[in-house]
């Protein structure tokens, strides 16, 4: 018995994926639930298990290709018939015949420079066959309404490319290039001089025109010898995520120093009871979300989203940790921290960097962060002035923690120090609040009294 393989809805505001890896191919014997392929949304990256056991018959769409959810990606032979039968709504007839509108090809080899520049980006559709009228009729996703009301952009100009006519996130963002509220559906028939969008790759979830713009013409790029790598699916999405955050927020800069010595001393005392009783490696990290957090408490402008003219102060501190991935990076978010003592921050902080790593974070999981905590300073940067991660008007970056000379009570010592750097949105949070928030923060690491066990 055949059984159909879709692409899983993985989050409410989530109507596409990118097929990144088949991990068999046809032919293959396969268990129900064992991993069948890795997808990339806008959210996160997923290992996607088997619906049925059995064995890998056909698969429908290639390494990466997007496609709408529900639509089939593969079949399988099915062992066990009635019993490896998902129960799932069937996938809908036109899935084949869409699943191509967002790329023509999959993205797995860069051609060569084109001699010249398209004249017009191939991701824009003709903005036929899409209803008129306010953004709330228009299929679009939250992410997708609030960029359009921080640019004052009119959706019901904006032409969707998605399945049935969906705005992305990729069309209002090229939207907001072009012009914000001019209508972003094309250049003007005889404007075709202005380069303005660069001719974006035609893989599915290819970045949105004017991700990677540059002042240097594209023909210039690519002399000498050189070798043309496409970005994954994921590297895309940060390309887009970082610009749109430099575009929106007006990024400020703070640095504080602190003395992290008695921190140092109690975690190398406790480490090995806390592994022991816990389970959980201790890493320092959890000492610095259990200081960020009592910042927020003291300091809530930080702890905010910007909605339009609205300021949104959010109630629960939702900590997202920066995560380096081999293939990327990723932002896994400790929900309410506030309500956790040390060993459940400890345990949160292991276990969704662990999960992280193997690709088995839920979307919700990388959602609704109010804060976040980035850390070079593990790879032994002495500190960085990171990006903030919208829709968060802060992020706090970790240097190493090294011992250095310092002055204490006039004489000079050896501590452990580490730098902390803030980057914040001068929208919502001034000079003064993000130093005194620092201060804050410096004061709870230097003065550590929370029992660890």
């Amino acid at each position: 018995m055949a059984v159909d393989v879709i692409m899983p809805q993985m989050g409410e505001s989530i109507f596409e994926g990118t097929i990144t890896k088949w991990l068999k191919k046809p032919g293959d014997k396969i268990e129900r639930d064992e991993p069948l392929f890795e997808i990339s949304t806008d959210k996160v990256d997923a290992e996607i298990p088997s619906p049925a056991a059995g064995v890998l018959k056909e698969i429908k769409v290639h390494e990466g290709q997007t496609v709408p959810i529900q639509t089939v990606v593969a079949t399988i032979d099915a062992v066990g018939a009635a019993a490896a039968v998902p129960v799932r709504a069937p996938a809908p007839a036109p899935a084949k015949a869409e699943a191509p509108k967002p790329a023509t090809a999959p993205a797995k080899v860069a051609p060569a420079p084109p001699a010249k520049p398209a004249p017009a980006p191939a991701a824009v559709a003709p903005p036929a066959q899409r209803p008129t009228g306010n953004g709330d009729k228009i299929r679009s996703s939250p992410l997708v309404r609030r960029i359009a009301r921080e640019h004052n952009v009119d959706l019901a100009q904006v032409p969707g490319t998605a399945a049935g006519g969906r705005v992305s996130k990729r069309d209002i963002l090229a939207a907001v290039e072009t012009g914000g509220t001019r209508p972003a559906a094309v250049a003007a028939p005889g404007a075709a001089p202005s380069p303005a969008p660069a001719a974006p790759p035609a893989a599915g979830g290819a970045l949105a025109s004017g991700a990677l713009e540059t002042a240097v013409p594209r023909e210039k790029m690519y002399f000498g010898h050189y070798e043309v790598q496409p970005m994954s699916n994921m590297r895309q999405r940060i390309a887009e995520h970082m610009v749109l955050s430099k575009r929106v927020s007006p990024h400020v800069y703070s640095v504080e120093e602190a003395n992290v010595s008695g921190i140092a001393a109690l975690r190398a005392k406790m480490k090995d009871r806390f592994e022991q009783e816990s389970g959980t490696k201790l890493t320092f990290m959890p000492f610095f979300v259990r200081a960020a957090v009592e910042a927020l408490r003291a300091f809530p402008t930080v702890n905010a989203s910007v909605d339009g003219t609205n300021v949104v102060l959010h109630k629960e501190c939702n900590i997202g940790i920066a995560v380096a991935l081999d293939w990327g990076l990723i932002v896994p978010v400790i929900k309410s921290a506030e309500e956790k003592n040390f060993f459940g921050l400890a345990r949160a902080v292991t276990d969704l960097a662990e999960r992280a790593r193997s690709k088995k974070l839920k979307p919700e999981e990388v959602m609704e962060s109010t804060f976040s905590i980035t850390n070079p300073g593990v790879y032994g940067g002495l500190f960085g002035l990171a990006v903030i991660n919208q829709p968060n008007v802060a992020i706090l970056g970790l240097g190493t923690i090294e011992k250095r000379p310092v002055v204490v009570d006039d004489a000079i010592a050896i501590r452990s120090m580490v730098y902390l750097t803030l980057s914040y949105d001068h929208r919502v949070v001034d000079g003064a609040v993000a130093h005194q928030f620092m201060g804050h923060v410096k004061h709870t690491l230097e003065n550590w009294t929370e029992p660890i066990l």
